[in-house]
């Protein structure tokens, strides 16, 4: 009798325990690269945005912004595609546009091939066509598929994203990751050196002022992060 009721309350066990699960991929929403502090807080130990080297990374917003946002993540990552097209454009739209905030896109790649060819192409794209950067991004996560090399994200499929953005030449844009495949390579390298230093290990994660955010998080609680800085 006692395995007959046992046997009643184990899939609910199951379903509860898949619940939980779910629960936290939501609420923490990020892709760890190993493992992590507790999910659901989005925060880590803290770090300062001041000790962060980001010279020479992409970024979008005002150079002299008067805050500064550190941004690692991978082309390949479906956490970073919900943030960047979900809560991204109302960052944009209230501290960027403004002129409040500068984000600095930062190389965090570690989910395959394709993530480190987004990664050079991101830096090509910076180079050559930095004011088309923030919209090829964007064209960047829309066509994001399958995780990892699978889908889209290898060079021939952003050389053809990139013939579809006017103003880009993506015969130009293949010939630079080319021939500067192994600086740009060193450069992410450096990116994920300084996630280290920081504490990051998963993406997306941020650094705002003295805080860590390792989530694909609702706007809110960016908002709570940088209200207090700009003001």
């Amino acid at each position: 009798m006692e395995t007959t009721e046992n046997s009643k309350f184990l899939p609910l066990a199951v379903v509860a325990a898949g619940l939980l699960i779910a629960g936290a991929v939501v609420w923490n929403g990020s892709h760890s690269a190993a493992p992590s502090g507790p999910a659901g807080t989005g925060a880590a130990p803290s770090a300062n945005i001041k000790d962060i080297k980001m010279d020479g990374d992409p970024f979008i917003g005002k150079a002299d912004a008067p805050v500064t946002i550190a941004f690692w993540s991978d082309f390949q990552c479906p956490f970073c595609k919900s943030f960047e097209l979900t809560t991204l454009p109302q960052i944009v739209k209230d501290y960027v546009d403004t002129g409040k905030v500068k984000i600095v896109m930062m190389d965090f790649a570690f989910l395959g091939n394709d993530s480190i060819a987004g990664g050079e192409y991101s830096r090509a794209i910076w180079k050559l066509y930095p004011e088309k950067y923030f919209v090829w991004r964007t064209a960047m996560y829309n066509a994001q598929d399958q995780e990892g090399d699978q889908g889209f994200g290898n060079a021939a499929s952003i050389d053809k994203l990139n013939a579809t953005i006017a103003g880009i030449d993506a015969a130009k844009v293949a010939a630079d990751v080319k021939a500067n495949k192994a600086a740009y390579d060193a450069a992410m390298e450096a990116d994920k050196a300084e996630a280290a230093k920081a504490g990051v290990n998963a993406t997306p994660s941020f650094v705002i002022g003295t805080q860590v955010i390792a989530g694909a998080y609702p706007f809110a609680n960016f908002k709570a992060a940088i209200d207090p800085l700009v003001k």
